[in-house]
């Protein structure tokens, strides 16, 4: 149970700083931001997880998370821009 709750804290960090690094403004604000965290880092644990980079908190590789949320958090900012949710 102290997996899942270490695994949504990072997630949401994830999305916050994810969101800031890139500087778009992800619809739904930062709700937006932390669900898009939360799914990229389920989406980056899945495709790099096993390569077992970088540091390790609460038994989940950071890297991978980080990386699943920064592509998650680009893609919805791009389809945002495109699709004039966000200016």
């Amino acid at each position: 149970m102290m997996e899942i709750v270490i695994y949504g804290i990072v997630a949401i960090v994830t999305g916050i700083v994810g969101a800031a690094i890139l500087g778009f403004k992800v619809p739904g604000g930062i709700i937006g931001a932390i669900i898009a965290g939360i799914l990229g880092a389920w989406i980056g644990g899945l495709i790099l997880g096993a390569v077992g980079i970088g540091p390790t908190i609460g038994g989940y590789d950071i890297i991978p998370i980080i990386i699943g949320a920064l592509t998650v958090i680009l893609i919805i900012g791009f389809l945002g821009r495109r699709a004039n949710i966000v200016r």
